[in-house]
């Protein structure tokens, strides 16, 4: 796994991303409701729960705001129904795509997503057609602030039961089974690590070495399904750090 590079994709794509707050916002209050659906409304004993509030806080969102949500689940507020849904395809150049989404209304997701492929030369796929290309992995990142960390990371990361770290220059990523990912997670925390991010992605097996207008073209189209209201997390095996060239 030393060739992952999803925090280094993420960087090459975030600001845009970053200038639509309130569309995040959005997003993770549906996780939110999502997870007070499934487990209940107290993040004690909800750990789905937990998680995403731990991602709401990470990306700065409102208290307000999480509460409102979970109070809308709970049934404190009408509030609405949302379903998931994961798509997979092959974007241009060869690139493998797995899309998730949440949505109250499948025939509108699915043409919205249809139509983004087609718009950038890409085609959707039938399920399992891209998912073997990929590792269901819990990554927790943990931001590098000293040289010396990496042996007490390594450390923690043993201790908690996670697999693997795998380090770069501003993080560390570690890498465990997704239903040890909250006691990962919770581990870090405990010892003063400012975690970053905790969550369950598709990891690429193997990435595809873009060049720069390569990695432009399938850049826009990351972009544009990230931007659909229904799009939760968007995964490709495409490696994207000629754009910082």
């Amino acid at each position: 796994m030393s060739g992952h590079s999803k925090w280094h994709n993420i960087q090459a794509t975030k600001g845009k991303a970053d200038a639509a707050r309130g569309k995040i916002f959005t997003k993770i209050g549906r996780e939110i409701a999502v997870a007070v659906k499934l487990g209940g409304p107290d993040p004690n004993i909800n750990s789905k729960l937990y998680d995403v509030i731990q991602k709401a806080k990470q990306n700065n969102m409102p208290n307000d705001n999480i509460q409102r949500s979970i109070k809308k689940a709970s049934g404190g507020e009408e509030g609405g129904n949302y379903d998931p849904i994961t798509y997979e395809g092959y974007g241009s150049h060869g690139v493998a795509f797995i899309v998730e989404c949440l949505t109250d209304n499948r025939n509108r997701t699915a043409a919205d997503v249809r139509h983004l492929f087609d718009k950038f030369n890409g085609s959707l796929g039938t399920s399992g057609s891209v998912t073997y290309m990929f590792d269901y992995k819990g990554i927790v990142v943990v931001k590098k602030t000293d040289s010396a960390m990496e042996d007490s990371v390594m450390m923690t990361a043993l201790d908690s039961g996670a697999e693997d770290v795998v380090t770069s220059e501003d993080c560390f990523e570690i890498l465990t089974k997704p239903e040890t990912l909250h006691a990962v997670a919770k581990a870090f925390e405990e010892q003063g690590y400012e975690v970053v991010s905790s969550e369950v992605e598709y990891l690429p097996q193997n990435e595809i070495k873009l060049n720069k207008e390569a990695a432009t073209s399938v850049s826009k189209l990351i972009l544009s399904l990230e931007d659909l209201d229904d799009v939760q997390n968007v995964y490709t095996n495409a490696d994207l750090s000629a754009l910082d060239e």
